[in-house]
């Protein structure tokens, strides 16, 4: 039939749409498992306790400025109250905090969620308490204060398992909350009978569990952390990465060293600025699909971080395996065109029937490989479906080219494009130079042999 060739390129352009639309519902499989992921981690989140920030030691008094003014005129002239209810508020000369943090990770069915028992050990040092001495505002006023109170300020008490308070070296009982209008959760101890012409030092241990994510507020005039962990994937955030961190399989250590001159956070505090928590949640690193964090809030206090990742994230690596799927499909389609226009007429004609089969055992490659991917580590569920559909794709070749040798050459080209594609999945900064070099040099090796081929006589040829 004359128009047999245009048929059949029509034919393939129809089976290589469908299998655009299947691999679309198979990236929509993909969004909704990595949704059961996130509800996992939130029921996780909501059970126990999530990611963690901590604001203090701090200082701050409750005050009450009263004072009378007169109103009217004539006999009905009076003397009526003015109040003012005001907070003083102290931020620590240095604080040290040094920490340990152990991993805990949770299960809900398949899925797993990263948390942490942290033991901080944090001492803060004020040379001086004057200013939470209150000053009038209106001569004559008459002032009363509340004791002065330390507090830590914490985004989940849930996570609290001990607190011990020691002050200039003597044990002090703490209580639930903080006494802080703008910070209620966390810690408090008042200091009633303080001089505070004196200095103070504070000594807080505290065994703290959250759930993918540590972060202190730099709180204070200078502000040194030094934390250690037995997690060997640490992903460090916030507005101040460490200024020393060493990560190796064992766990990882960081030092963060922060003044007042690089950090607003101890004017902030005094403001009221939120204090915000992450929420990743140890589960890929940002840069993907995952939700923003508070050091892209400028409404958030500053905050020194880090994240509990996992750094190999299946679902991430399935939603971009799924987006090179359709480019997949094509360089194959073409790699089979290319046999048939090279090796004639000693290979068999391919139906588009066969194009469709080949397609839809690519296409469910993608799907094989999700569904192995939340049982097993990433690397051996992509080992187990690659090589799975090579060797089918080969045996089927071999029968559909005509040729063992026919056969083995797709399936060892399908094993090459499958070993291409795992190398874009997990060079995440190289990625775009190692795909594009790849094409490339696709797109020159099908010049290269094609560049004797008459097309015309060809396609005449093949309408006869």
């Amino acid at each position: 039939m004359k128009n047999s060739l245009w048929s059949k390129a029509l034919a393939i352009a129809v089976v290589a749409t469908l299998l655009g639309i299947l691999l679309a519902r198979i990236g929509f499989l993909v969004d909704e498992r990595r949704g059961r992921q996130l509800e996992a981690i939130h029921s996780v989140q909501q059970s126990q306790a999530g990611a963690q920030a901590m604001l203090g030691p701090w200082l701050h008094r409750a005050c009450v400025e009263e004072w009378d003014v007169e109103v009217g005129e004539g006999k009905d002239r009076r003397r009526q109250p003015e109040r003012r209810d005001f907070t003083l508020q102290l931020a620590a000369q240095r604080l040290d905090v040094k920490s340990f943090a152990t991993a805990e990770s949770r299960y809900r069915g398949l899925f797993k969620i990263n948390g942490f028992l942290g033991r901080l050990d944090l001492e803060a040092h004020w040379p001086t308490l004057q200013p939470l001495e209150p000053a009038p505002s209106v001569r004559g006023s008459r002032l009363a204060c509340g004791p002065a109170t330390l507090m830590l300020a914490l985004s989940d008490t849930r996570g609290v398992q001990r607190a011990e308070l020691k002050l200039d070296g003597q044990p002090q009982a703490v209580s639930a909350g903080t006494e802080h209008p703008a910070y209620p959760r966390g810690l408090h101890a008042a200091l009633a009978g303080r001089v505070l012409s004196e200095p103070l030092r504070a000594q807080l241990s505290i065994d703290l569990r959250g759930t993918g994510r540590l972060e202190l507020v730099p709180a204070a005039a200078q502000t040194e952390w030094t934390l250690k962990s037995d997690w060997p994937h640490p992903s460090f955030g916030g507005r101040f990465l460490p200024v020393q961190r060493e990560v190796s399989e064992e766990g990882f250590g960081a030092i963060w060293r922060i003044t007042e001159l690089a950090s607003s956070a101890a004017r902030d505090v005094a403001q009221g600025m939120k204090l915000c928590n992450g929420d990743a949640a140890g589960v890929a690193p940002a840069g993907d699909d995952e939700l923003g964090t508070p050091s892209d809030n400028p409404n958030c206090l500053d905050t020194l971080a880090v994240s509990f990742i996992d750094p190999v994230n299946p679902y991430v690596l399935s939603d971009r395996a799924v987006k090179y799927g359709l480019l997949f499909v094509a360089l194959t389609f073409v790699a089979v065109a290319l046999t048939e226009v090279l090796a004639r007429p000693r290979v068999r004609r391919v139906h588009p029937v066969q194009y469709a089969l080949v397609g839809l055992a690519l296409s469910l490659f993608f799907m094989l490989l999700l569904a192995l991917s939340e049982h097993l580590r990433f690397e051996l569920a992509y080992l187990a479906a690659s090589l799975a559909c090579a060797a089918v794709l080969g045996v089927y070749g071999s029968h559909m080219l005509g040729g063992w040798r026919a056969g083995t050459a797709f399936g060892a080209a399908l094993a090459g494009l499958y070993g291409l594609l795992y190398v874009l999945l997990t060079r995440e900064q190289t990625a775009l130079v190692v795909g594009t070099v790849g094409l490339f040099v696709l797109v020159a090796t099908v010049m290269m042999l094609t560049r004797r081929i008459d097309w015309y006589r060809l396609f005449d040829e093949l309408k006869k």
